[in-house]
């Protein structure tokens, strides 16, 4: 038998504090006058940071000189379209069998030709965006990546269109003018891209815009999804962090919905049964009778369906949209063969651990994976999860070395 879940990692400290470092209004209001409703522009004189410690041209050139980048964490666009991989890219050379990597002489040419960089998933690629994207994530409860456009003087790397997230526009360097009109779809989902009404944007594209504005480095835009934009830089070059997050909605909790419902109507004999020989599948006439005992089953299904029903695959997804703070793996490979009675652990960040109590076990899941639990250690786990931390000794050193192999435990 499965009980209720009984433990759950502490939430993160509260003061939200990288949407602090985007925002000067307090989370409250933020949440109740602009959270997926109105766009908020913040400048940098109102907020405790610029924002050149997250990411820099420095970092650009390291990325693009250094660190191997390969496509599609790189691209490059110009006038509104993606260039061909192959013009910026090159082969790897001997001993790299890759044919895809950035090739720093022809993006400084496209650059030069006036082409905009694109460096996508900096949340993976780049220390400094990868602790605040996590951070911040867990600040709004909804996931998010991180992508860095640099455009040359006098370019505009994409023309009008809406994005389906939510963004904010993170100025790290140089100035850019962006317009913003209102939406032509409101709250757009993942399959409604901007492509599918081309023609509405570009009509809505010829409006006035609602804002139009500079962007100084330290500035903040945040943008809901929908909203159209396009951007031009100034006398520089500029650079910009857009911050993705990408909401859930309620049309995640609907599609959980249908497969529960799904999984509970095949419960039912008449909805397994066969339809008849020779059945014309495709004769609304035909079908009525069928079609009518499969809709009074999943209604039924549906109306017995509450949030606890859901949780599980919600939690589910939850986990795999985000990833747990990175760490070492031959760093937690020596913690774990030097451990001592002595050794401070605390838990990973970021991990969205359940423990969940069976009939003579228990199970943790988490972010980096599953980890089962005799019923005389489950007081231990329990209180190291509702504390955050603990010392070996606490733990005992077995089990918390089982913890940090698991990638649970890290140094404190």
């Amino acid at each position: 038998m499965t009980a209720t879940t009984s433990s759950r990692v502490p939430a993160p400290p509260s003061g939200h504090p990288a949407l602090r470092r985007i925002v000067a209004i307090d989370a409250d209001t933020f949440a109740a006058e602009h959270w997926g409703a109105e766009p908020l522009l913040t400048r940098a004189r109102d907020l405790p940071l610029p924002f050149d410690d997250l990411f820099s041209e420095a970092a650009v050139d390291e990325l693009i000189s250094t660190r191997g980048l390969r496509t599609p964490f790189l691209r490059m666009a110009k006038e509104g379209s993606t260039l061909n991989d192959r013009a910026f890219t090159r082969g790897g050379g001997t001993g790299a069998a890759i044919a895809d990597q950035s090739s720093d002489d022809l993006v400084l040419r496209q650059f030069a030709d006036g082409a905009t960089l694109v460096l996508q998933g900096l949340h993976r690629t780049w220390g400094p965006v990868v602790e605040f994207a996590q951070q911040l994530a867990a600040d709004l409860g909804h996931p998010t990546q991180v992508n860095a456009y640099v455009t040359p003087p006098q370019n505009t790397g994409f023309s009008d269109h809406y994005d389906v997230h939510d963004v904010f526009v993170l100025q790290v360097s140089g100035t850019k003018r962006w317009r913003i009109r209102r939406p032509v779809l409101d709250s757009p989902l993942r399959h409604q891209p901007w492509t599918d009404r081309r023609a509405a944007v570009e009509e809505a594209a010829r409006e006035v815009p609602m804002i139009e504005t500079t962007l100084e480095p330290g500035d903040c835009l945040y943008l809901p999804r929908g909203y159209l934009h396009s951007a031009t830089a100034l006398g520089g070059v500029s650079t910009h962090l857009t911050v993705g997050v990408h909401s859930w909605t309620r049309h995640h909790l609907a599609d959980e919905m249908l497969k529960a419902a799904l999984a509970r109507a095949a419960q039912d004999p008449a909805v397994r049964a066969s339809l008849p020989l020779g059945t014309p599948l495709a004769d609304p006439a035909a079908r009525a009778a069928d079609v009518e005992i499969v809709r009074a089953a999943i209604q039924r299904a549906v109306a017995e369906l509450d949030a606890t029903d859901l949780s599980a695959a919600l939690s589910a997804t939850l986990r795999g949209a985000q990833r747990a703070a990175p760490l070492g793996p031959l760093a937690q490979h020596a913690l774990a063969q030097d451990l001592d009675e002595q050794t401070a652990l605390r838990m990973r960040p970021h991990l969205e651990a359940d423990l969940t109590l069976h009939e003579g076990y228990a199970v943790l899941t988490s972010r980096a994976g599953t980890l089962r639990f005799e019923p005389g250690e489950v007081d231990r786990v329990r209180a190291f999860l509702d504390e955050g931390g603990a010392t070996a000794s606490l733990l005992g050193v077995g089990l918390a070395r089982r913890l940090v192999i698991a990638g649970i435990a890290v140094p404190a």
